[in-house]
């Protein structure tokens, strides 16, 4: 059967055995590229349309599954989306994760023998697409899949719900309680914290942030953007199926990615 796929591994000498394995394991599998960050791996995935991605989980910038899960928002509406393996160390909450989720996974150093079963399972799967499923639908079972790895990655290091905000505003710290946050936005390397009459700036990133707050209170939306569930106010469906929300106290409205509407279907 023959299949491209995109290779994304920050360690060189591992992503040539990776590609070495693979020739001898499928022959008819061509690697478009090697890439060894998650910004990489996004850009010639989306460029390149591959059959198959094989992500390492820890690269510099972006984690795999980081990468993974902006590419999901990012793909082709009705195009197929790759298949997904994650190449990690050995790591026992990852592996319990992705063997719940279903999705396949490669550990370091590659083995061939375990590397034959990835490849006999990807070559299926291949196979089922192109005959039965329609285009698009497996892009709904790996947006599943990821938010419920994003979801236990940020479980796993959770502290206590945090309760104020601490804001650098000139030589002075301002201490914002959380419960008057409307909403957080990624900004370059800062974090934009906007409550209804105020915006300061943090130097925390939105996912280290986004541990220490209350999963019932704060709703991720994007991946760049989390928000007070409490100050949505509307969510509307614009001409091209996208969502938005429309705050209390605010005039903007806030873009839904499609890994995270699944938070507003209605009840």
């Amino acid at each position: 059967m023959n299949a491209t796929a995109l290779i994304a591994e920050d360690e060189p000498l591992l992503a040539q055995a990776l590609a070495a394995e693979l020739a001898r394991a499928w022959p008819g599998l061509r690697v478009l590229a090697t890439v060894g960050d998650g910004a990489s791996a996004v850009a010639q995935a989306l460029a390149l349309k591959p059959d198959v991605l094989f992500f390492d989980i820890r690269m510099p910038g972006q984690t795999g599954l980081e990468a993974a899960a902006e590419l999901a928002e990012e793909w082709p509406e009705g195009s197929n989306f790759p298949a997904l393996v994650f190449v990690t160390a050995y790591d026992q909450y990852a592996v319990q994760a992705f063997d719940a989720q279903a999705v396949d996974y490669v550990l370091k150093p590659v083995q061939a023998a375990r590397l034959q079963k990835t490849v006999a399972k990807l070559q299926q799967a291949l196979a089922q697409r192109s005959q039965s499923s329609p285009a698009g639908q497996p892009l709904e079972a790996t947006l599943s899949q990821l938010r419920h790895l994003l979801a236990g990655q940020s479980a796993q290091t959770a502290p206590a719900p945090l309760k104020v905000i601490q804001a650098s505003v000139g030589t002075a710290i301002r201490m914002v309680p959380v419960d008057e946050v409307t909403y957080f936005e990624a900004a370059d390397k800062y974090v934009r914290v906007l409550t209804a009459d105020h915006e300061y700036l943090i130097r925390t990133p939105l996912k280290e942030l986004l541990p220490q707050l209350d999963a019932q209170a704060f709703w991720q939306v994007h991946r760049g953007t989390v928000v007070r569930a409490a100050a949505i106010d509307s969510v509307t469906r614009d001409e091209a199926g996208k969502l938005h929300l429309a705050l209390k106290g605010r005039a903007e409205k806030l873009a839904v990615s499609r890994l995270y509407a699944h938070l507003f279907r209605a009840m």
